[in-house]
């Protein structure tokens, strides 16, 4: 992404104008990067229809996904039940709609959070530098200690099992690497010379932050996003498997996984169908990382 020109001319009237000019820059370079890779839209398609089949699941689901049925449980796959019914007799294919609803949302929303905090942790840490940068650096060391489950595993043994508590575990396990990656492009930029020249011109700290650094490091940061979100519904649907998941009856992959698994000889459809879910969303934003990260890197591409 090309450093923002800080000549008179060019100066925006306001931070408003200033704000839309780099949110219009950056997405017209994000087009031009999925452009570059096609793997980006495949992605980002399949990502997309996922989403879309989550929202519209209270009008496309073919039952309810908690109405119990003892006279078809354990149903296999037919036509009034496409995916089969699980030990109470409620409908699989409705479940698993509902389900990319709680699990796409932990997921979404915990990487939200953590891009937000960690990106900050690793700007203000890089920009600064010194004392400073070595204390954040080493507490986020400390976190990237645990892996991921198993930290995750721990708060909310400690919170308690609850949609909350899950965000909250996930995004601390993924600031870290929000941290690490911000870091080391902040630390490169922020010796570039428009930031040089935006400090001639008297800008404040948070400004050249926000408006001149935040936009050049954005992209990589987003694909790190793309990738860990991966993580983090693997990481809710793992949580979910061993009970620390939402509560019965709400719907979940990972939960779905578990009830499924005690009958995986006799009831194949209750493990299997809610693990392709799993596997699509991941492979799709698998697809969607890995196509920006060749597109934006220009190390990648053979480029200077």
């Amino acid at each position: 992404m090309s450093a923002p020109h800080l000549g008179p001319a060019a100066r925006p009237a306001s931070r408003l104008a200033y704000a839309r000019r780099t949110l219009s820059a950056f997405g017209t370079g994000l087009f031009k990067a999925f452009n570059a890779n096609k793997t980006s839209w495949v992605g980002l398609g399949i990502f997309l229809t996922v989403c879309l089949l989550a929202i519209l699941a209270p009008w496309i689901a073919p039952y309810d996904p908690i109405d119990q049925s003892i006279l078809f449980r354990l149903k296999p796959p037919s036509e009034a039940h496409w995916f089969g019914t699980d030990y109470y007799g409620r409908d699989t294919l409705s479940r698993i709609l509902y389900g990319a609803q709680i699990s796409l949302t932990i997921g979404l929303l915990a990487i939200g959070l953590a891009l937000v905090v960690g990106t900050t942790i690793g700007m203000i840490a890089g920009y600064y530098g010194g004392a400073l940068d070595v204390i954040l650096m080493q507490i986020m060391d400390v976190l990237l200690a645990f892996p991921s489950l198993i930290l995750g595993l721990f708060i909310v043994a400690m919170l308690g099992p609850s949609i909350e508590n899950l965000i909250v575990a996930i995004s601390v396990t993924a600031i870290p690497q929000f941290a690490r990656i911000a870091r080391a492009p902040t630390i490169a930029v922020k010796e570039r010379e428009f930031v040089e020249a935006g400090r001639a011109l008297g800008f404040s700290n948070r400004r050249l932050l926000a408006g001149h650094i935040l936009p050049n490091i954005l992209p990589e940061v987003m694909v790190m996003g793309s990738l860990y979100l991966a993580t983090a519904i693997r990481v809710e649907a793992s949580l979910a498997f061993i009970g620390l998941g939402v509560s019965p009856p709400t719907p979940t992959w990972g939960g779905m996984i578990r009830e499924g698994f005690e009958n995986i000889l006799d009831s194949f459809w209750l493990a299997v169908f809610p693990s392709i879910a799993i596997l699509i969303v991941v492979f799709s934003l698998n697809l969607l990382g890995d196509g920006l990260r060749d597109a934006i890197d220009p190390r990648l591409k053979g480029e200077e």
